[in-house]
């Protein structure tokens, strides 16, 4: 029975080739889509699973409230105290592991110099918790000696090319010597960090670099990713609400917490499962850029909608079809079969299609894999599909989308009377032809919401891109120094100043695209005294030409002066400490008595308001303030460039560099590269909004054109007709397209408020936005309608060209 369904399936196929392809070719398309996003799904949920402890790997996470109690800054890092302190408290937390980042630092051995940008502290006992291949070196001991490196296979190879690496010395920050104790593979692109150096922590404990007092006592800097291992299912959340109480017992009055509040009411620890740091995590504090639940979502959304406009497309033209197929299921019915048999006959030739499909669907998915890495610079493989857990869902897939697509043409066409068939009195009913309607507006309302929210996409992007932050970001050269250029940065400066292209040179703590300010108390005037501020107030350490570098405008008081000795301990605020300040206008904070980590002063001036991270963020309430040369709190450095020579200036800049910090490699950024970084996800959601819009109205209009194909040949004697009588072939083209024109109209209808709450929420993501267009949507349904029109124009003109006698000459 089987057989003989197969048989006459791939009968049906060969004899209506047109409609089989459309179908098949749908259906390929659309599980190709489904198939790619799938990979990229199974990618981003894989995420440091690789680990054999994966599940049993928890990373312990600080949040700092306000005065108010509301979170403000909630870090993926903690102190130093906290790792230890917690393993001694609570029995149950097995393991305890730690990494600290140390920057971007230059790395010399013999006459080979780069700066390197993954090097990390790390725990001796990291190996035991995470599963970090050892190729060379005692995976028990090699991160037990201070001034012990592990470095990756490819990084050792770099420096010491094809000779042994262990036991040689590289040399960081022309300050100090690291042995090589060990070799590792790669770490698994699927994990939340990358190291390519891994320096022994126990060389923190040396007093010249952090000192061992500081990883005791210092609470401050939460710069400590920190990691334990529990036991298989332990419910680690009820670990936590003993946290304050811990908080409370080891944190009594350290950098004033205590002082008229218990510590558990300022900052809380939690603690995260590892597999939910690349998608959850969030915090304002990651070793890398987290993934985001919310895209998964979304684009399984958009493979599940374009499966679904495939499917409608077989429906469709299986049902558009059926008076076709009348007389052979009417003398299948005479002939005695039941009407059973003929339903598992059409759902048999489904489920074939299905199964060619998604063949054809694996292929074109390999093929295209390139292609989607390259537009969202991922490194996705097809290999993540072969797992057994995958597998038996792929291969069960065309039997679910067989039955979806073929069950209703089946139960449709074998519900037809034979007597009426033979003897050519069947109709499709009006029902079945207002269900294909239904159908279309539905292929339609997908197709234009994808439209609409890839133009938003789009828009919010530009707008990002190009709205002004408050500074000139343009033609800013950045660079990195790690203490070497802070007694001797007034020469550098003079140097580069000799190039007349140079407008100017700055130093600071941060530069703007950076996030994570530091923050320390405030205090305000109050009358005679001082009182504390109740804000959270963030703060850059600048030199006298920063404000001049990036055009920042000064709106009330004056800029930094070398003229005046006291501007050492002087301040200058933005509009919005102003505003947190509870001040009406700029003018009236300047003058005032101002304290910020305990470093009394006054404020000269306030600046204009500018956005020191991306449009993500609000604005934030920023200080800048002038150190001494000695703190060492600078390490960036921004050039303002007048744009003529850029090739010129780089040269000029590069050998003042060499002449003063040869050490260094010299490599640099601009400002607004920077910014364009950190809208990289922005780029790819984009981008595979485009692809997958385009996709999704291509096999819309692929099923539009099989449809009015067959709806206009089953009018061809009404046009032979209208055109003996006298009709214009424009008159017939707009009779033949009027109504599907319509159909189009619904289904924007449809589309515009489902884009408009969906495009809302996304963009309430961003604390600067566009707002949405009404044109928009209007550009979108037009969109749509023209190549809607098109597709049917092309088999209406050429019905409306035809000979009018061949189509009136037989039945």
């Amino acid at each position: 029975m089987l057989k003989n369904y197969l048989k006459i399936a791939f009968r049906n196929m060969a004899r209506y080739k047109v409609i089989s392809f459309i179908n098949l070719f749908g259906l390929t398309v659309g599980m190709a889509c489904c198939l790619l996003i799938l990979t990229y799904i199974l990618h981003e949920e894989s995420f440091d699973k690789y680990n054999s402890k994966a599940n049993r790997i928890w990373r312990v996470t600080r949040s700092f409230n306000n005065k108010d109690g509301i979170v403000s800054l909630h870090l993926g890092a903690v102190a130093p105290p906290f790792g230890p302190l917690l393993l001694n408290d609570f029995p149950d937390l097995q393991k305890m592991t730690r990494l600290l980042i140390n920057g971007t630092s230059p790395v010399r051995y013999e006459e080979k110099l780069f700066n390197e940008d993954n090097i990390f502290f790390a725990d001796n006992n990291l190996f035991s918790v995470f599963d970090v291949n050892i190729i060379r070196g005692d995976r028990t001991n090699a991160l037990t000696d201070p001034f012990t490196v592990v470095m990756t296979e490819a990084v050792a190879k770099k420096y010491f090319g094809n000779t042994d690496p262990i036991n040689k010395v590289i040399r960081l920050d022309n300050r100090y010597n690291f042995r090589v104790s060990g070799i590792i593979a790669p770490v698994p692109e699927t994990s939340h960090f990358h190291p390519d150096f891994m320096l022994s922590f126990n060389t923190l404990k040396d007093s010249a670099i952090y000192g061992e007092k500081g990883l005791a006592n210092n609470w401050g800097n939460n710069s400590f990713f920190t990691y334990f291992l529990l036991p298989a299912g332990y419910p680690a959340h009820q670990l936590e609400t003993q946290f304050p109480a811990f908080l409370d017992r080891h944190m009594a009055n350290p950098n004033g917490y205590g002082v008229g509040s218990k510590p558990s009411s300022l900052t809380k620890l939690y603690l995260q499962p590892l597999t939910d740091i690349h998608l959850h995590g969030h915090t304002d504090e990651e070793i890398e850029q987290n993934g985001d639940s919310s895209r998964i979502t979304v684009f399984g959304a958009i493979a599940l909608f374009i499966l679904l406009i495939a499917c409608i497309n077989y429906m469709n033209l299986s049902t558009a079809r059926s008076t076709l197929r009348a007389k052979e299921i009417g003398i299948r019915k005479v002939s005695g079969a039941q009407r059973y048999e003929i339903i598992m006959q059409f759902l048999s030739e489904s489920v074939l299609i299905s199964w060619l499909a998604i063949i054809l669907a694996a292929a074109l998915t390999i093929l295209t894999l390139s292609w989607i890495n390259g537009l969202t610079g991922l490194h996705l493989s097809a290999q993540i599909l072969l797992h057994w857990y995958i597998l038996v869902p792929l291969i069960l897939t065309p039997f679910v989308v067989g039955l979806l697509s073929g069950l209703y043409p089946a139960l449709f066409l074998s519900s037809f009377q034979p007597v009426k068939v033979l003897k050519g009195l069947f109709k499709a009913g009006s029902n079945t032809v207002n269900f294909r309607k239904v159908l279309v507006v539905t292929q339609f309302a997908i197709s234009i919401v994808l439209l609409i929210s890839t133009a938003i996409v789009f828009q919010q992007l530009h707008y990002m891109q190009t709205a002004s932050l408050g500074f000139d970001k343009e033609h800013i050269l950045t660079l990195s120094y790690n203490n070497g250029l802070d007694k001797t940065f007034e020469s550098f400066r003079n140097a580069l100043g000799q190039d007349p292209h140079v407008l100017a040179a700055t130093r600071s703590s941060r530069i703007p695209s950076g996030r994570l300010l530091d923050e320390q108390g405030a205090q305000t005037e109050s009358g005679d005294s001082l009182r504390p501020v109740n804000a959270d107030i963030k703060y850059v350490a600048v030199d006298h030409d920063f404000l001049k570098t990036y055009g920042i405008p000064i709106v009330a008081g004056r800029d930094f002066s070398r003229n005046y000795a006291t501007d050492s301990t002087n301040y200058i605020l933005n509009a919005a400490a102003t505003k947190v300040l509870g001040l009406k206008t700029p003018q009236e904070m300047v003058g005032r008595n101002f304290a910020y980590g305990g470093v009394k002063g006054k404020v000269v001036g306030i600046m204009g308001d500018f956005n020191f991270e991306d449009m993500h963020q609000n604005i934030l309430p920023i200080i800048f303030v002038i150190l001494p040369a000695n703190q060492n709190q600078f390490g960036r450095i921004s050039i303002k460039l007048a744009g003529s020579d850029l090739n010129g200036s780089i040269a000029h800049i590069e050998k003042t560099w060499k002449r003063y910090l040869p050490e260094v490699p010299f490599e640099y950024t601009f400002l607004d590269e920077r910014f364009q970084q950190l809208y990289k996800s922005e780029q790819q959601q984009g981008s595979l909004f485009t692809a997958f819009a385009g996709i999704a109205i291509f096999i819309a209009c692929l099923g539009l054109l099989g449809l009015s194909a067959f709806s206009i040949s089953q009018r061809i004697k009404e046009i032979g007709v209208r055109k003996v009588l006298g009709a214009s072939t424009g008159s017939i083209v707009q009779l033949l397209s009027t109504d599907f024109l319509k159909l189009i109209v619904i289904a924007a209808l449809i589309a515009f408020p489902i884009a408009w709450y969906t495009m809302h929420n996304w963009l309430g993501d961003f604390a600067y936005r566009i707002s949405i267009q009404w044109w928009v949507f209007l550009g979108a349904g037009l969109l749509a309608a023209a190549v809607a029109l098109v597709t049917i124009s092309f088999q209406a003109v050429r019905a409306a060209l035809g000979n009018p006698v061949k189509a009136l000459r037989s039945e």
